[in-house]
């Protein structure tokens, strides 16, 4: 039985976090012209906006709190977090562009909720996916790379028996699980430092799941991961809910 187990290693870092992990079967991500998630994804830009007043960039609260997570472990050098990368290219008047259907939609839902979201290719997966402390040298090699980057000793990093497949806790996805055109199944995370930020999180899960369900079709289910209950079994009904 494939789980997603969130390690013991990673909870002495962030005993409070909150991961929202919604495994998706059966969704068609074929690339088409869909005016509704465009929509969404170019809505979700004045959204982002809002989490974002400071002028001064690390006076905004979601800025700060994921640089601050960040100081916890061993990081690549100006590795940010996912949502932050997000943030700072809309608030610099950029747009984030098309990539597929199911990209697009977890950037809307990120966007609008200011919280990192990733998602990996199911088909890809080797055994359970981790998200757990590096031993170093785990292999990885980010999208577009021609070369391995593997894993720091001590960083923050989902991994499978494979290897690594995102870095610096959210910062970087792996092309080897990689979400394309021809993914059916995934596994998506939603990712929050503690639980400062309780409502609005798991509103932004379920939210992300009813997009899937009306752009995408399919199934999803909606886990809810605490250091209280680490492991969602992936091929079956959850054990932490």
């Amino acid at each position: 039985m494939t789980q997603f187990i969130a390690d013991e290693s990673f909870w002495n870092l962030y005993p409070t976090a909150r991961l929202g992990v919604l495994v998706v079967r059966g969704i068609d991500n074929t690339p088409r012209e869909d005016a509704a998630i465009a929509q969404d994804l170019a809505d979700s830009h004045a959204a982002a906006l809002v989490h974002v007043p400071n002028e001064t960039w690390t006076d905004n609260d979601v800025v700060r709190r994921w640089r601050d997570a960040f100081q916890q472990f061993k990081t690549k050098k100006g590795a940010r977090s996912s949502i932050e990368a997000l943030l700072k290219r809309v608030s610099n008047g950029n747009t984030i562009g098309s990539i597929n259907p199911l990209v697009d939609v977890y950037n809307a839902i990120s966007l609008q909720f200011g919280v990192p979201v990733g998602g990996e290719d199911l088909a890809t997966v080797q055994g359970d996916v981790r998200l757990t402390v590096a031993d170093g040298g785990e292999s990885f090699r980010p999208l577009g790379a021609e070369t391995d980057e593997p894993a720091l000793p001590g960083e923050v990093i989902y991994k499978d028996d494979a290897g690594a497949m995102c870095r610096c806790w959210n910062w970087r996805e792996a092309e080897r699980t990689m979400l394309t055109a021809s993914t059916t199944d995934a596994i998506m995370v939603l990712e929050a430092v503690d639980n400062s930020t309780d409502d609005t999180f798991w509103q932004a899960a379920e939210a992300l799941a009813a997009a899937i369900r009306a752009h995408l079709g399919g199934d999803v289910q909606v886990n809810r991961v605490t250091r209280e209950a680490p492991t969602v079994e992936i091929d079956g009904t959850t054990v932490a809910r």
